[in-house]
């Protein structure tokens, strides 16, 4: 960003933004229909029963700490690649 002015830095901001929340929208969402599909299935009942209610719950916590933990080792890798030279446009 160090060759852009003030404008285009902004710019790049506000786009990465979208993108970002973009991307977490997509995860959320892919996350919620998963997680329907492996644990609703008595739709009998407005409410969720107390076993697809657990479901849910373990699902949803094990979406969240896969990502988070990917995100993790995404971290790690992009740290080596710093440290070795080998991160593009470096």
């Amino acid at each position: 960003m160090d060759g852009l002015n003030k404008n285009e830095q902004i710019e790049l901001a506000t786009r990465m933004e979208k993108k970002q929340m973009k991307e977490f929208m997509n995860m959320y969402s892919n996350m919620v229909q998963r997680c329907f599909d492996d644990c609703v299935n008595d739709f009998t009942s407005k409410s969720l029963g107390s076993r697809e209610e657990s479901c849910v719950m373990r699902c949803v916590d094990k979406q969240l700490k896969s990502q988070e933990r990917l995100g993790a080792r995404f971290q790690e890798q992009n740290a080596i690649m710093a440290q070795s030279g080998s991160l593009p446009g470096r």
